[in-house]
């Protein structure tokens, strides 16, 4: 959900990305091949819904990856994923972490940290400052029990759960 209401916030502050927001209906049959793939029918998520349902399409952008990121997995193919509230809280730790797992020096992780102080995008309609002010839609009920539905079938946390999934990289 993080990641949902934070591509949320950015849609409001980027053009192209709210026009994709209103054209949800578009946007979803744009992701439809790949939540195909997943055995995902999220065609009621094709009408208008409710006033939240902008964060329906960030959870789609969000949740899909993820499922392909299990598949993959489940394939043999050796990934890892890294929690971005992880890197948040423990941003040392979680850069020595991934820097290990990529087997390049761990002696770069506070190098890499330094690098998280920085906006990267301080000059574009991306940048920390552009969107911070923006608020957070609510989820209604229905719109999380649909969402909820669509994360079941692919197999990942629901809406409030930990989304820990395997293979996860940990500074533990």
């Amino acid at each position: 959900m993080a990641a949902a209401k934070s591509y949320d916030r950015l849609s409001t502050a980027v053009p192209s990305l709210r026009l994709m927001s209103l054209c949800e209906s578009k946007t979803v049959s744009f992701l439809k091949p790949l939540a195909d793939h997943h055995g995902v029918d999220f065609s009621n998520l094709s009408k208008p819904m409710q006033p939240d349902n902008n964060i329906s399409l960030a959870l789609l952008f969000a949740a899909l990856p993820i499922a392909s990121y299990l598949e993959m997995r489940q394939r043999g193919f050796d990934v890892s994923a890294v929690r971005y509230e992880d890197l948040v809280a423990r941003p040392l730790d979680m850069c020595r972490a991934v820097l290990e797992f990529c087997h390049l020096p761990v002696s770069l992780a506070e190098l890499a940290v330094k690098a998280f102080d920085m906006d990267s995008q301080t000059n574009s309609s991306f940048a920390k400052s552009a969107i911070r002010h923006f608020k957070e839609q609510e989820l209604t009920p229905q719109t999380k029990t649909t969402l909820n539905e669509m994360l079941k079938k692919l197999g990942l946390p629901l809406i409030g759960e930990p989304c820990i999934v395997e293979g996860t990289l940990s500074s533990c």
